[in-house]
């Protein structure tokens, strides 16, 4: 059985029947995170030799596509899981790597924080050397860590150890004892969608941590961030919103056709207004679809406009699965509002992309930049 089967089989069995109540309930998909370990989607672009699959960016977008039209929350799990992965791939020991290729290790990102808020490639944390020889302490705030208390790692960041530069990376284990919750631990995140995703601030406090565990060379986190996270991070949350307004458009379509004006013998489909709103939706969808895609394509064949790409996919497919997530709201009017017909989830959990950074208004900046002959992050 191909991995695509596997998934498709998980999707049906395990994640699609829960998704509603794990959003009810703002419950981590522990089972499914599980069952896709073993099925080799935790190690989907981990390499061959340590036991993953050794595939690419436009597989996992396919991946995290499918994963967002019954659950957007374990989508994010893993855009966030295969986003740290490459960092773990690339800088990190082999026994970890082995743990994530074999599907028994859940990584994520620990990036944003409240002194630098959306601009996660400078964080304010802190990274001292103890006067005892190899051993750092790390200080900082973050503000939204995505698995928080689930991960079985973090790529941490905070600001550098002893040289200039933007920041540095770290792998932090779950066991460290001074990770901590801001908040009461007994009080699961409450958010408006994504809501069993266990996201959650996180803070340490001296952290005592090996120079072993740094992740690259001190203070030069920022070309991997942008290098190699960004567009892993940019295309995956393009293919969620790709996901979740499938999902939403499936479900309005199912009604509108199922739903009948008895007095008149007529579908809400057979009203033109309708057919209109779908059309313009399915068009920003496969739009969006289209530009994925191309961005994937433009990394792969190493094109010039490839980081112009990277920018662009995540805020228009986070702005149009607002706008056709709306649109479904409104054609299916009062019965949208149902928890059963999911558009309501679909419609909360969109709100999500174009506020995460780097956010959509950061992007359009960026894009605006870029365009101009500016200097991106200058």
């Amino acid at each position: 059985m191909s991995y695509l089967e596997k998934l498709n089989s998980i999707i049906g069995d395990l994640i699609a029947p829960q998704a509603a109540q794990n959003d009810q309930q703002a419950k981590f998909p522990r089972e499914s995170i599980k069952a896709l370990g073993e099925a080799g989607i935790l190690g989907l672009m981990s390499t061959k030799e340590l036991g993953g699959l050794g595939l690419g960016l436009s597989e996992a977008s396919e991946v995290i596509e499918k994963l967002a039209t019954s659950c957007p929350s374990t989508a994010m799990i893993l855009t966030m899981h295969y986003s740290a992965t490459a960092v773990i791939e690339k800088f990190g020991t082999e026994s970890v790597r082995k743990e994530i290729a074999q599907g028994r290790h859940l990584t994520t990102l620990a990036w944003s924080e409240a002194g630098s808020r959306s601009h996660f490639w400078a964080p304010t944390g802190t990274a001292t050397k103890d006067k005892t020889g190899n051993t750092i302490s790390i200080t900082s705030q973050k503000t939204m860590v995505t698995s928080a208390f689930e991960a079985d790692s973090y790529v941490w960041t905070s600001k550098p150890v002893a040289v200039a530069g933007a920041s540095s990376m770290w792998l932090v284990e779950k066991t460290n004892p001074a990770v901590t919750p801001k908040v009461q631990t007994d009080k699961k995140f409450d958010g408006l969608g994504l809501r069993a995703n266990a996201s959650a601030p996180m803070e340490c406090i001296n952290m005592k941590v090996s120079e072993a565990a740094m992740l690259g060379a001190d203070g030069a986190a920022f070309d991997t961030m942008i290098g190699v996270v960004l567009p892993i991070f940019c295309t995956l949350s393009a293919a969620s919103s790709i996901g979740i307004m499938e999902a939403s458009l499936n479900a309005t379509i199912k009604h509108v056709t199922e739903a009948k004006y008895e007095h008149l013998g007529q579908s809400l489909a057979e009203l033109p207004t309708i057919r209109a709103y779908l059309a313009k939706a399915q068009t920003k969808k496969d739009m969006i679809k289209t530009l994925r895609k191309d961005t994937t394509e433009a990394l792969q064949s190493g094109r010039a406009d490839a980081m112009l790409r990277v920018m662009e996919v995540k805020a228009a497919a986070a702005e149009a699965a607002l706008e056709t997530t709306d649109i479904c709201m409104r054609v299916a009017a009062g019965a949208s509002y149902r928890k059963d017909l999911g558009i309501e989830r679909f419609f909360r959990d969109a709100r999500a992309s174009h506020i995460m950074a780097p956010t959509s208004d950061v992007l359009f900046d960026f894009i605006g930049k870029a365009i101009c002959g500016m200097p991106v992050f200058g």
